[in-house]
């Protein structure tokens, strides 16, 4: 990890960025990729929780009598998708922070990684289409519609390319924020580790803690936000459902108490499984900054 130094007499920025934005690129799509195929069941079952408004057992007892043949199916997008958004997200926040401080020196610690994570998580949003068809593929109801990746795009094509673009706007409230948020709370959490980051064993426990801790607590806290980007994501053609129609609407449920007259206790339906998966991902991009 490096600090930048401003030209300044005695001034130092103290955001946690890189000098080789190539490095931070490599690193966060290497990250990516192990994170995606170790927890993309589990990715699964949080989503079908997402859609369907059930229990875990549930959701994993809909995988299992689909087969393992429908078990990795959608992985495709999601892996060209995260292992490129996570890339960008930890590129871009270390080209966006060195800009900043460059241009503005008197800018605070706070308002850079603020302004960058904006920029960085607003640059990852033109991935939107790759999620979206992920959400297509892991859906149930869309098995017999397309079999892969192509066809899913193609699917759509007639609908023109907002239809690809569907669910931006939560995705735009997500990406940002929780951007921010990691690398803020990431360095806040290292320097309070009470280990000795010359070891290289102990630097690496500093950073898989750090990114355990961090990757848990944003992903819970914008977890709602991903239940309504996915079931906007889910549909297709018209007419165009807004979020905020999403948040009055009671979502599906296995049961009648699961759900309160504006759908929002289901908004946390398997608000367990994403900390558990965004554990790797969080952790081992530490290496990367």
């Amino acid at each position: 990890m490096t600090s930048i130094a401003l030209s300044n007499p005695g001034a130092h920025k103290n955001v946690t960025t890189t000098d080789d934005d190539l490095c931070a690129f490599v690193c966060g799509w290497s990250a990516a990729f192990v994170n995606i195929v170790c927890t993309f069941p589990m990715n699964k079952v949080m989503f079908r929780q997402m859609l369907h408004g059930v229990r875990s057992n549930h959701a994993f007892d809909q995988l299992r009598s689909e087969g393992f043949r429908h078990l990795y199916r959608g992985c495709l997008p999601p892996l060209v998708q995260k292992t490129i958004s996570v890339s960008i997200m930890f590129g871009t926040f270390s080209g966006y922070s060195r800009f900043i401080i460059h241009h503005f020196p008197d800018t605070s610690d706070l308002t850079v990684k603020f302004l960058a994570g904006l920029m960085a998580g607003s640059t990852e949003a033109v991935l939107t289409p790759l999620e979206r068809i992920q959400a297509l593929l892991q859906d149930k109801d869309h098995h017999h519609r397309f079999r892969n990746t192509a066809e899913a795009f193609k699917f759509l094509s007639p609908y023109g390319i907002r239809e690809y673009y569907r669910g931006l706007t939560p995705i735009l409230l997500r990406n940002g924020p929780s951007t921010f948020m990691f690398f803020t709370f990431r360095d806040e959490v290292m320097r309070r580790v009470p280990l000795d980051k010359s070891i290289l064993w102990e630097q690496t426990l500093s950073d898989f803690i750090s990114g355990a801790v961090v990757g848990a607590f944003v992903s819970t806290m914008f977890y709602p936000i991903n239940v309504i980007k996915t079931i906007m994501q889910v549909q297709y053609g018209p007419p165009y459902t807004s979020m905020f129609t999403v948040c009055k609407r009671p979502m599906p449920s296995a049961k009648p108490c699961a759900r309160c007259s504006t759908g929002c206790t289901s908004t946390t339906r398997g608000h367990s499984c994403p900390g558990v998966s965004s554990t790797p991902r969080t952790s081992s991009s530490e290496r990367s900054t």
